[in-house]
């Protein structure tokens, strides 16, 4: 059946939306690992950050902020996943590198292949699960034959990644009810929110030293909260109006490749990592080619 101009034009722009947010967010991994806090403070004042933007953004947009107790409530616990999920994933790079940690985010398309039809109508797909797969033996190619004792930062990843899974997942069915910034907003405000409390728990129990950002770490900070956080995240959920929960986690592998190509330029961190790393990955960009070319829409001609 021809797939409608405008259905294929709301299609393109929602992978260019989508594409773009992941390219912003390959720079998240090279940033946290400039700037020099714990992963849990370099988390509150990112979420901090994009609260203030997030708000000013909305008043100037001048969209509503009032939601449904339901939705508040849903939306919160969006928002503790989201926070869980950084906090995880900024781990991940202290205990590693970017490299492997970025890497390792392959296994979110395996979750959310596994997670979304049991928490929504949809129905399994065997070819979801093949490609699920592939990112799997990448995975595991990577942490087996791992030699410079990175398994900590590498499990750290994989919770991440699964707790980043229900994020789509979760998110698929509130963003088509309210305005895009508006869900971001409250996602992000509870996140912090709930972080805030445990913040005097977590540096006592890690003896944290530095509590507050260096000027180049504040600009960091900025940039990352900003340029790669506020901007992407409302890319990417506006896209989610239009693509599944897999689509978009499955494009968002792509996300690795920007962040160790960054890595690898400014860290060198090419010269850290073994032949099966490589091999891993290449399994893991296969998957998503694969998914690409199957997923893209035929126009045809007119009969």
């Amino acid at each position: 059946m021809p797939v409608s101009t405008s259905r294929f034009s709301t299609y393109s722009r929602a992978h260019i939306k989508m594409h773009l947010s992941v390219l912003l967010w390959g720079l998240t991994g090279v940033l946290g690992r400039a700037i020099e806090l714990n992963e849990a403070l370099l988390v509150w004042y990112r979420m901090l950050i994009v609260a203030v933007t997030l708000f000013l953004y909305v008043q100037i947009r001048k969209h509503p902020l009032r939601v449904s107790v339901a939705q508040y409530r849903f939306l919160a616990l969006i928002g503790f996943l989201l926070m869980v999920h950084w906090v995880l994933f900024y781990g991940a790079i202290k205990y590693s590198n970017v490299s492997i940690t970025m890497s390792m985010f392959a296994s979110t398309t395996l979750f959310t292949a596994l997670l979304e039809p049991l928490i929504t109508p949809k129905k399994f797909d065997y070819r979801e699960l093949i490609y699920s797969f592939l990112a799997l033996i990448g995975i595991g190619m990577i942490y087996y034959t791992d030699t410079n004792n990175y398994q900590a930062g590498i499990v750290l990843a994989i919770l991440a990644a699964f707790v980043g899974a229900f994020f789509n997942i979760l998110n698929k069915s509130v963003v088509n009810e309210l305005p895009v910034s508006v869900v971001t907003f409250y996602e992000i405000v509870w996140g912090v929110a709930i972080l805030t409390p445990f913040i005097p728990f977590y540096v006592q129990y890690f003896n944290l030293q530095k509590l507050f950002p260096t000027l180049q770490d504040g600009i960091l900070l900025f940039i990352l909260a900003v340029l790669c956080t506020h901007v992407p995240l409302l890319l990417s959920l506006s896209a989610l109006r239009n693509l599944s929960a897999f689509t978009l986690n499955l494009v968002i592998n792509l996300e690795p490749v920007y962040a160790i190509m960054l890595a690898f330029i400014i860290y060198r961190e090419n010269k850290e990592l073994n032949t099966w790393f490589f091999a891993g990955v290449t399994l893991i960009l296969t998957g998503v080619v694969l998914h690409a070319i199957e997923q893209r829409p035929r126009v045809h001609s007119p009969s």
